[in-house]
């Protein structure tokens, strides 16, 4: 007989992280998340502050079949005025009874909490963090920080009655496989910068804590019209600088600055999921630490993982002198595989500038909604 529980010992999170290993265990794309960053995530995260989380555990028997986790997302609904509840870290074997359990004890418990509006998911926790569906693009690994689910999860979640908010597109490019039109013109576009006094430099590592405070303010006005966006409070953004510091290039961390002020900032990483495939069970010890160490020169690909640009500095140019500065660091490092996402699908601007230098729309994931 199924049933769904609530984790609540180190033991049931332990579980509640280590299932999709089983689940996935034959499957030759996908990727472990490292242990020790999920079980961050899921209860010392800055999150966790303001923010309610509850994560369930679906039996079958003795046996996990199914996770997920319900979450009040406070900061979502106090800056986008609604009452909404979201899911996440989702993963269930194919079988809709054991979904549709998992979902209603999140409606239940999002009940529970006075939302009223709609249920959203998957967001883990929003999309400040690794969200989406994968429901295009199963035949290759995700690259780093990036979801990755079964085809099946698609029918599992529109048969529990949830249908489109919004998709994010991952786009890709092969080799040099990339209109370079970008790099050509870099110094021509870079001259016209500096006749309004805005440079494009690199992150300065050294006094990452200043640098840090500023980009704070460029994230949350970047981003703050698209679809589900929530603002990082300090705490959270300190939280997330912190990680990227440890797995960032320099070469791919730029900044458009105009007298002191930064006005932008393009952020790529090496896609270290190329190594986290092959550690077992996401655990860095006792050999995993290894791997990461010895292979992080090895790493031959890269996400384009964030490109922002605030209000009053965008069609100036900036976006095409990052694009330029890191498609130029990729061909100089000899990289192969380079990933830009996400993008909403509604983002017509973005997109078609994509379009522009060959991006290949090559893996689409969904962010679903129901009414209460």
């Amino acid at each position: 007989m199924k049933k769904v529980v609530q984790v609540q010992s180190k033991k049931d999170m332990a579980a509640f992280i280590d299932f999709p290993h089983d689940l996935y265990e034959d499957d030759p794309n996908y990727v472990p998340e490292l242990f020790i960053a999920q079980r961050d995530l899921l209860t010392t995260h800055p999150f966790h502050k303001h923010n309610s989380l509850q994560c369930f555990l679906a039996y079958d028997g003795d046996k996990i079949v199914g996770r997920i986790a319900a979450i009040l997302n406070n900061a979502h609904n106090e800056f986008n005025h609604r009452n909404d509840g979201f899911w996440g870290f989702f993963d269930c074997i194919n079988d809709q009874e054991t979904a549709d359990l998992l979902f209603k004890a999140v409606t239940d418990w999002l009940k529970a909490k006075g939302i009223d509006q709609k249920l959203i998911g998957p967001t883990n926790f929003s999309t400040n963090e690794a969200c989406g569906l994968l429901i295009k693009g199963f035949d290759s690994p995700p690259f780093l920080m990036m979801t990755y689910n079964a085809p099946y999860y698609e029918q599992l979640v529109e048969k529990a009655g949830y249908s489109k908010q919004v998709d994010l597109i991952a786009w890709h490019w092969d080799g040099d496989g990339y209109d370079d039109k970008s790099v050509r013109l870099l110094n021509a576009l870079q001259e016209r910068l500096k006749r309004n006094n805005i440079i494009i430099r690199k992150v300065n590592l050294k006094n990452f804590k200043s640098e840090v405070e500023k980009l704070r303010t460029v994230y949350n006005s970047a981003w703050d019209k698209n679809t589900g966006f929530v603002p990082l409070t300090d705490d959270e953004f300190d939280y997330l600088a912190k990680d990227l510091k440890l797995i960032l290039d320099p070469d791919f961390a730029l900044v458009a600055e105009q007298d002191g002020k930064i006005v932008a900032f393009g952020l790529a990483l090496p896609n270290y999921n190329e190594i986290f495939r092959t550690i077992k069970r996401g655990r860095l010890f006792p050999t995993g630490i290894f791997k990461l160490l010895l292979n992080k020169k090895k790493i031959k690909s890269l996400r384009i993982y964030a490109l922002g640009v605030i209000d009053g500095y965008r069609k100036m140019g900036i976006e095409a002198c990052l694009y330029g500065t890191i498609i130029k660091e990729y061909k100089r490092k000899g990289l192969k595989h380079a990933e830009a996402g996400w993008t909403l699908d509604n983002n017509t601007m973005i997109n078609e500038a994509i379009i522009a230098i060959k991006g290949d729309p090559y893996k689409k994931y969904r962010i679903y909604e129901k009414q209460i």
